[in-house]
């Protein structure tokens, strides 16, 4: 009989609990599709550099699940909750007609468990089939060959997903039977008709909160953007925790001087039924100002998470083409006596040590490669150093004010320096900027902007510097855009391109052969490159140090480490923006069931359902916009910070990425609110 009864209620609860079953199965779904991407990837057609890529993001993505599967047991848990308050009267039936509180728990036990079941099933429906797509999505992203591709139910990500809300399911079946334990056949009957007094919170107090919340939100948008680069990991975590506490203050002083200050136009106030939805919103308002809270918050993780994850991508694939113009540079360390260190690095051999200053053309001709004849161009240049000039030096009268800003930064590094005529080469080869020099000038370039700002608060005051014996001063007050190396972000603090004759006869540290293959084709291309790294792989024991940036290996792991970006800013974002709706609605619903009996008579006193109607849609909208637009200002200065942090990948690329972030707010929060304002609709409509 009592499963008989499970399965008459969850039918009959079906339409009024729609935004319960569909967060539930969405739930799932994503969960799955998440977890099955490794064995999608399997059929792929992918490089080796790239298969590890995948495993790489695959293991980032299980760790992040353990965090997923967190938040949706809150979100069970929680509309459980909803399941419970909307059925009062249904339980208090029940123990009138003398049905134990074991049974009923029963009753609860079996309904958590069909349920399960059938968000469960459906969930996984919905996932495999959604993760065909994702495959699809995987397979452009690290542009792989598709012709291996086919249908894959992932049996482990299957599995993983049924114990992971198993366990979800089993704290929700121990929730509801405490939750059944303590209820009282009273509060049960009785539970539509009590609201929580309505208590005109002190309008001046409300003020005073405000200007302090305010205040201090507004010092830690400070701190997290203007002077982020002083602050420590307490300072940090301190302005975090203020930001938290000052938005609940906010939400709650907003929400006594609200009601008080549209209370003070009687115009407004007495209009339609905006009283009514006024003193609605008021009734319920300590709960109200936590949901409000942890919603903004959830929204704020949603829109900087997708935001940042999403530019942080695009700017990685467009920096490509602008960092690494050439499909390879060899760099090689000539001299540790005039470099870096007065000895050679304890792992160095004789032969290491024989053969250090040879440059990479002579290293290869040594093992039979003429490294010329594989290359359609290519230029050879050398940098320079001195135990004289270091960052110290170059910042001269601002070093104190930078090591009090900058405490995590190391200023006894030696400059990095380079010939004019050097520079320039390799400036035509890259498409970048060339400079002219008098005798006693110097260019720095430099395109790391946190560094960048350092140094051209130092250049500003042009003093001049002893480079090898020779006095020079900056040509410009600020740093110019370039760079040596190759690299898929922005990474050069800085390298001094000097006259030639400040160079002459001096021991270089480093040589650097920089070209493109003649290669017509990838292939051939991946050939050229494929000789270059297993060559030095085979000499790894008589070569000393030996570095290989190419264009092909650059490129794959700027694909794969935004894509891994983009997937759990993907899984991560639609988590919280579903949690945050999902909690925001199923309170509304609560709300709804409660007021069920308050609309009834408002019909008696001469409500017509449009009066109605407006109010109830009045009253979800603000809960709904509160929390989105506070969300919204936090995340101004939120994605700066994330911007900062990420800097060296490039952060212009914004817009597209907050556009697409927008849209999926607009259609997952948005489509909850309507769904909300549909269902609530239907609870108050008169039978």
């Amino acid at each position: 009989m009592l499963c008989k009864l499970s399965m008459k209620n969850i039918r009959k609860s079906m339409k009024d609990y729609a935004i319960y079953f569909f967060t539930l199965i969405v739930g799932v779904a994503i969960f799955y599709v998440f977890n099955a991407i490794e064995t999608q990837t399997v059929m792929l057609s992918v490089t080796s550099s790239t298969k590890e890529l995948i495993a790489m993001m695959v293991d980032m993505l299980n760790i992040v699940s353990v965090f997923v599967s967190f938040v949706l047991g809150f979100l069970i848990i929680y509309a459980s909750r909803f399941l419970m308050t909307r059925r009062n009267k249904e339980f208090a039936l029940y123990l009138l007609m003398g049905m134990g509180k074991r049974k009923i728990s029963m009753i609860l036990f079996i309904e958590t468990l069909l349920v399960g079941c059938i968000s469960l099933a459906v969930g996984l429906l919905v996932g495999t089939g959604i993760s065909q797509v994702m495959s699809v999505f995987v397979a452009q992203m690290f542009e792989a060959d598709m012709e291996s591709f086919q249908f894959v139910f992932s049996v482990d990500a299957c599995k993983k997903t049924v114990l992971y809300f198993g366990i979800m399911y089993v704290f929700v079946m121990a929730f509801n039977t405490f939750m059944i334990g303590k209820c009282k056949l009273i509060d049960l009957l009785q539970a539509s008709k009590k609201s929580e007094t309505v208590k005109m919170k002190n309008p001046w107090v409300c003020i005073v909160v405000f200007v302090v919340a305010a205040i201090a939100l507004g010092h830690a948008y400070y701190q997290v953007t203007a002077t982020v680069l002083q602050l420590s990991r307490m300072e940090l975590i301190t302005a975090v925790i203020t930001g938290i506490v000052s938005t609940f203050l906010l939400f709650w002083s907003v929400s006594g001087l609200v009601l008080k200050l549209v209370m003070s136009f009687k115009n407004t106030y007495f209009k339609g039924l905006n009283s009514f939805t006024l003193r609605q919103i008021s009734s319920k308002v300590n709960t109200t100002v936590f949901s409000m809270t942890i919603t903004c918050l959830m929204l704020f993780m949603t829109i900087c998470v997708l935001s940042s994850c999403l530019s942080l991508k695009d700017s990685m694939n467009a920096s490509i083409n602008e960092l690494v113009p050439v499909d390879v540079a060899l760099n090689v360390q000539l001299d540790y006596s005039e470099g870096y260190g007065t000895g050679y690095p304890s792992n160095y051999n004789e032969k290491m040590i024989e053969n250090v200053g040879h440059t990479a053309r002579e290293l290869y001709a040594m093992a039979g490669i003429d490294l010329a004849s594989h290359m359609s161009e290519y230029i050879e240049v050398n940098t320079y150093s001195s135990a004289d000039l270091t960052l110290e030096d170059s910042l001269g009268d601002y070093l104190e004010v930078a090591k009090e800003q900058y405490q995590f930064m190391v200023f006894n590094t030696r400059e990095k320096i380079i010939s004019l005529s050097d520079y320039n080469k390799v400036a035509r080869m890259y498409g970048n900027e060339e400079f002219t020099l008098a005798d006693d000038e110097y260019v720095m370039v430099a395109d790391f902007d946190n560094m960048v700002k350092i140094r051209n608060a130092a250049l500003f005051e042009q003093l001049p510097l002893d480079v090898f014996g020779y006095g020079l001063k900056s040509k410009y007050q600020e740093c110019k855009e370039g760079f040596i190396e190759l690299a898929n972000t922005h990474i050069n603090i800085g390298i001094m391109v000097v006259p030639d004759y400040v160079v002459e006869g001096k021991t270089p540290v480093s040589s650097v052969l920089i070209g493109n293959y003649d290669a017509k084709s990838k292939a051939d291309k991946v050939e050229i490159e494929n000789m270059l790294i297993g060559t030095r792989s085979n000499y790894i024991e008589e070569w000393p140090y030996v570095s290989i940036q190419t264009r092909l290996d650059m490129t794959q792991a700027a694909v794969g480490t935004g894509a891994m970006l983009s997937f759990i800013g993907l899984y991560l974002g639609i988590i919280f923006l579903i949690s945050s709706a999902a909690i925001f609605a199923l309170k509304e619903l609560t709300e709804s069931a409660d007021n069920i009996e308050r609309f009834r008579m408002l019909r008696k006193l001469g409500a017509d359902e449009k009066m109605i109607n407006s109010a109830l849609f009045k009253q979800i909208g603000i809960f709904f916009a509160f929390p989105l637009v506070l969300a919204c200002i936090h995340s101004v200065f939120g994605i700066q910070f994330c911007n900062f942090m990420l800097s060296t990948f490039g952060g212009e690329h914004l817009l597209a990425p907050i556009i697409t972030t927008a849209a999926i707010i607009v259609a997952i929060y948005g489509g909850y609110f309507v769904i909300t304002y549909l269902c609530s609709k239907n609870m108050i409509r008169e039978r």
